[in-house]
């Protein structure tokens, strides 16, 4: 590692259709191994090193400014001087977008999810008429759809016949009116900053995929707004919890995703970003052929684990009162988390006699009730 050097680092920049990698860094101490990650990785990635969300750095007492400053010490001290960004990540107010900029950030990830229907797909007939016309006044949009069939280049035939138009008013037209005044205010507020920024949108947290005709509009509202979108975050096909790997037909999703990508290039272009990237090492790989390179992983979860099997191993008693600690609180905190792992299905700590167990109990897999181990991380990120 170089000496502190005598200048702080170049300021994040909006990184643009480069490759990158968000590297949530939940603990403020994590950054060195990210850039050693970056630099092994030997690929033409950029970094995202100052990043977490506004809900983390509530629940981590963090402040926006402690993660900027943390991340700007780590690369002052390694004397990085290539481009990086920072992401603001999961953005809902505007009081949310005033701190982080703030504090410097350019890459402002604006999560409506607070106004998306998941229950959206599953709504037929007079219920879903009912729906529509409950939204009809915050999607004026929907006539410029209505029996139209859009052939994307490289990409998918979309027919965008009226449940398929009111399907995607109803689940999504609320948080594209949200995504759009948010990121208008974020104009504004880089603005009178002096600071360049680029948004992402995120609609990934629904129970159901986005469709193609989701993604579509969702998409062409934004450009004819005027968002300077820069990625974003489907619900892909599959499962995607948080700290395991991908659980899913791995061939169908990056099928899924080159038509994504095609929709992405043809209205953008703008990156693709994967959420809760975290572990999904099966992923990596045909993510970045699929999207041509034009990608944005989001992690955090993988290096608080890691924090956490040094502790395991070099202070059990630690290890055993973290574990005590999120036992306490995960039913509540899973609630804003997509996560499978059931308290009951892993044994208390003080149940468990060898640290080695504790580590491959809560850090590497868990058993299920049909007695199949599956690797997860740990369940209590």
């Amino acid at each position: 590692m170089a000496t502190m050097s005598d200048s702080p680092p170049n300021p994040p920049v909006p990184l643009g259709l480069e490759p990158s990698f968000g590297f949530g860094d939940r603990l403020g101490v994590a950054t060195p191994g990210h850039l050693e990650a970056l630099r092994r990785s030997g690929g033409p990635i950029r970094g995202i090193f100052a990043q977490q969300s506004i809900r983390e750095m509530q629940r981590t007492r963090r402040m926006a400014s402690d993660v900027m400053r943390d991340a700007t010490g780590s690369l002052a001290k390694a004397n990085f001087a290539d481009p990086w960004g920072a992401d603001a990540d999961h953005l809902k107010t505007e009081a949310d977008v005033d701190v982080t900029a703030d504090a410097g950030f350019v890459f402002f990830t604006i999560d409506p999810s607070d106004h998306v229907d998941g229950e959206a797909d599953t709504y037929a007939g007079t219920t879903l008429e009912a729906k529509f016309d409950a939204v009809a006044n915050e999607t004026p949009w929907t006539e410029h759809y209505l029996g139209r069939s859009v052939s994307v280049p490289n990409g998918p035939t979309i027919d965008f016949d009226p449940q398929t138009v009111q399907r995607a008013a109803v689940k999504y037209g609320r948080a594209i009116a949200h995504a759009l005044r948010l990121a208008a205010y974020i104009r504004q507020a880089t603005t009178k900053r002096g600071l360049a920024h680029e948004i992402e949108l995120s609609v990934d947290e629904t129970p159901q995929p986005t469709t193609y005709a989701e993604h579509y509009i969702i998409a062409e509202q934004c450009r004819e707004a005027g968002m300077n979108l820069a990625s974003l975050a489907p619900r892909y096909i599959g499962d995607l919890e948080k700290g395991v790997d991908y659980k899913g037909d791995v061939t169908a999703l990056e099928t899924s995703v080159c038509d994504h990508a095609a929709i992405a290039a043809e209205l953008g272009p703008y990156k693709l970003s994967l959420h809760s990237g975290s572990d999904k090492l099966s992923m990596y790989a045909p993510f970045a052929r699929a999207t041509g390179g034009r990608f944005h992983v989001k992690t955090a979860g993988t290096s608080y684990l890691e924090a956490l099997r040094v502790v395991c191993r070099h202070d059990g008693g630690l290890f055993r009162h973290i574990i005590d600690f999120a036992r306490a609180r995960y039913d509540e905190d899973k609630a804003t988390y997509h996560v499978s792992a059931r308290v009951a299905d892993v044994p208390a700590p003080d149940e468990v006699a060898e640290t080695v167990d504790l580590e491959r109990i809560y850090l590497q897999c868990w058993e299920d009730l049909d007695g199949q181990e599956r690797n997860i991380g740990v369940g209590f990120t």
